[in-house]
C-alpha cells in the first residue's frame, strides 16, 4: 500500500447501546475501544478519530476524540462528525466499536483493496455478508453526505455506488457486531 495516501480511521462509538444496556464504548472497561483503535492504527491509518456521544471517555493513543453533539439523532450524526474531522484525508476507514474481533489484518486488507481500486471504495465481507470496515475515497464524500439521515450510516450510499470492492475477510474475523450482552 502506498503511504502517499492520507488515511484516517473513523471509529463510530457515539451510540447509547440501548439493546446492549450501555454505551458500547464503555464495554469491558473500554476494551472494545482499545481493540478498535489498535486495529485502525496498526492497519494503515495515519490518524484515528473516535466519535463519541452518549458517553464521553478518554480515548487511547494515538486516537483523538470528536464529539457528535447530536449523536441521539442517529448514526448519520456520528458519521457526519467523523467525516468532518477527517476532511483532509484521501481515504476514510469507517469502523464500528462493536465489532471487537476485527483486527489490524482486516483493516490492512480492506485499505489495500481501496488503494488499488479505481473506485476508491472497499468494504469488508465475512462469508459474503457485508460488514466493516468500509473505505471511502475523498471524491465520494459529498455523495455520501447527501445520503446521510437518521439512524442510517453509509448503507444507502454503498448500495447506490458502482465500483465498491467487496473484500472477503471471513478467514480473519467474524465481523459480527455485538448488539446484546
Amino acid at each position: 500500500m502506498s503511504r502517499a495516501h492520507s488515511v484516517v480511521g473513523v471509529l463510530l462509538a457515539a451510540g447509547a447501546g440501548t439493546r446492549y444496556g450501555m454505551p458500547k464504548v464503555l464495554v469491558r472497561q473500554g476494551e472494545w475501544l482499545r481493540v478498535a483503535v489498535e486495529a485502525l492504527a496498526n492497519g494503515g491509518c495515519d490518524d484515528v478519530v473516535v466519535v463519541l456521544g452518549a458517553a464521553v471517555v478518554d480515548v487511547p493513543p494515538p486516537a483523538r476524540a470528536v464529539l457528535a453533539e447530536d449523536w441521539a439523532t442517529g448514526m448519520s450524526a456520528s458519521l457526519r462528525a467523523g467525516l468532518d474531522a477527517a476532511v483532509e484525508a484521501e481515504l476514510v476507514v469507517l469502523h464500528l466499536v462493536d465489532t471487537p474481533d476485527v483486527g489490524a489484518d482486516v483493516v490492512t486488507r480492506v485499505v489495500g483493496a481501496a488503494v488499488s481500486s479505481t473506485s476508491g471504495l472497499a468494504r469488508a465481507t465475512y462469508g459474503g455478508r457485508p460488514g466493516h470496515p468500509v473505505v471511502i475515497a475523498r471524491r465520494h464524500r459529498a455523495a455520501l453526505a447527501a445520503t446521510l439521515h437518521g439512524d442510517e450510516g453509509a448503507r444507502t450510499f454503498l448500495k447506490r455506488s458502482r465500483g465498491v470492492v467487496f473484500v472477503e475477510c471471513g478467514d480473519l474475523a467474524t465481523g459480527l457486531d455485538v448488539d446484546e450482552p
